[in-house]
């Protein structure tokens, strides 16, 4: 999810939020929305929520336009008002304007780290939150924990016009994507790339080609695509977390991710490429 057009982001929060601010509340993982009867989402307002008797402790986010934007952090037996719905990030996709989505991703985030880190992971000492930055800071040792992002490698490997794409456990029934995984402490992204690949798929690879990155909130996740080169090896399957790999022809693609993700974009952009070569 981009950064929108037109959002500047700021951590200091004023001393008065107006009421037409755009209020992404969560309770635990799930986010606060209108709901209509047709499957219909909408983000509520700050007086909005006020009127429900809903209020939790808010983190700026910064302005869309003119309209202020708030994460609010809810209690976990936070009630749900009528007329609303606490639903996963997830259930948003392609229902609100994809600008409040990637501000909702963004809020949650924030919110998630705010919940996670009211100790001092050295000294265990509540932590508080310092004035001039969006960081915790604790009192007694003087550790200061910044909200977490977790750098992650997405790979599609390329021979000729053909596509590596794998499916994991937990994906959907039938889909398919690009392989992915976590940096390693100490690890570049190149190196962490050819581990990735040759530790899911038994394949190793050459030359890179980045691509994009997308902030990707599930929990707190920054994807950075690449195309790679094959260079050698058979499919051979990390059962852990591989269910099937196979090379597909760019004109034959199979079921495939959500066009908001970057593995969509990656792997449509790389098979038009593939096609006209």
């Amino acid at each position: 999810m981009h950064t929108p057009t037109g959002f500047e982001p700021s951590s200091a929060l004023p001393v008065v939020v107006p009421g037409n601010a755009h209020a992404f509340a969560f309770r635990g993982d799930r986010i606060l929305v209108y709901a209509g009867p047709d499957e219909s989402y909408a983000i509520p307002t700050l007086d909005q929520l006020a009127e429900a008797g809903v209020a939790g402790v808010r983190h700026y986010l910064g302005l869309l336009g003119l309209a202020p934007c708030v994460a609010i952090n809810l209690a976990d037996d936070a009630l749900e008002p009528a007329g609303m719905r606490y639903v996963g990030l997830r259930t948003l996709f392609f229902k609100v304007p994809e600008p409040l989505l990637a501000l909702a991703a963004r809020a949650f985030q924030i919110v998630d780290w705010d919940r996670t880190h009211r100790f001092c992971g050295r000294c265990g000492t509540p932590t508080r939150d310092r004035a001039n930055e969006r960081a915790k800071e604790c009192p007694a040792c003087g550790l200061v924990a910044y909200p977490r992002v977790s750098p992650a490698m997405m790979a599609l490997v390329t021979r000729g016009r053909e596509i590596l794409l794998a499916r994991a456990h937990r994906f959907a029934p039938g889909m398919y994507s690009a392989l992915a995984g976590f940096v390693e402490p100490g690890e570049t992204i190149e190196d962490c790339v050819r581990r990735e690949v040759r530790e899911e798929v038994g394949v190793e690879v050459g030359e890179l080609r980045y691509f994009a990155s997308q902030s990707w909130a599930f929990p707190h996740s920054l994807m950075i695509a690449f195309t790679a080169e094959y260079a050698g090896g058979a499919i051979r399957l990390d059962d852990a977390e591989i269910a099937e790999a196979r090379w597909f022809p760019a004109d034959a693609l199979p079921y495939l991710p959500p066009s908001v993700s970057i593995a969509r974009r990656l792997i449509d952009a790389t098979a038009a490429r593939l096609r006209g070569a």
